[in-house]
């Protein structure tokens, strides 16, 4: 289930996954019996435990893969020297972050260590360079995701799989859809509310990601 914005406008607050967990190898995995695993390339949606917290689970876009090197000027993205194409991607302030929109540079928050570890091991001529079993990965909604620019890389390990489909997409308060146990006030929400909430355009809508070069 999808808690916060920072898919926006892939995927909305109250939008309820089925992850494909077979479709990437497991580490030091070579085939499986029915289908042979796909690798995770740039564009993939990917789920995957929350490095500063593996009890979570995060859904994010990988932008970088191991040895590509990336950098952000004035909310564009460069990749391996490039600027990227990127329709999916929203920006819904107007104004200019230093750090979140002209990346790397000079934190003016607070970083988590691995953060901290990128900018200081991992950046070269103002670019960072993913490393290897490592992947950049960043929310579509750009100016509102917590993602590899403030926690660092996601290891291979971390990759639980990809989304596959929205089976059930729901407008509910966010803390009511975060919450692991139903409550009372989400019960009476859902009996009260669930075919005027219910988001039926995106039900059954098939998640996709976006190639990437």
């Amino acid at each position: 289930m999808i808690p916060t914005g920072s898919m926006e406008d892939t995927l909305l607050i109250g939008d309820h996954l089925l992850v494909d967990k077979l479709a990437y190898a497991p580490p030091g995995a070579v085939t499986r019996h029915l289908l042979p695993y796909e690798d995770i390339k740039r564009g993939d949606i990917i789920v995957f435990r929350y490095p500063i917290d593996i009890r979570q689970t995060f859904v994010k876009r990988v932008i970088g893969v191991p040895n590509d090197h990336i950098r952000m000027e004035n909310k564009r993205v460069f990749l391996n020297g490039h600027q990227l194409d990127e329709p999916y991607k929203y920006n819904k302030t107007e104004y200019v972050d230093s750090y979140r929109d002209n990346f790397p540079s000079a934190p003016n928050v607070s970083l988590y260590p691995p953060a901290q570890e990128m900018l200081q091991n991992n950046q070269v001529n103002g670019e960072i360079v993913v490393p290897q079993d490592h992947y950049f990965a960043m929310g579509d909604n750009r100016d509102s995701s917590l993602d590899s620019r403030y926690w660092g890389f996601v290891p291979r390990e971390n990759i639980i799989g990809k989304p596959l489909i929205i089976y059930w997409s729901y407008d509910a308060p966010t803390e009511a859809l975060s919450n692991p146990a139903i409550g009372i006030d989400h019960l009476v929400d859902l009996l009260q509310h669930f075919f005027t909430k219910t988001r039926w355009k995106r039900s059954f809508r098939l998640i996709h990601g976006y190639p990437i070069q």
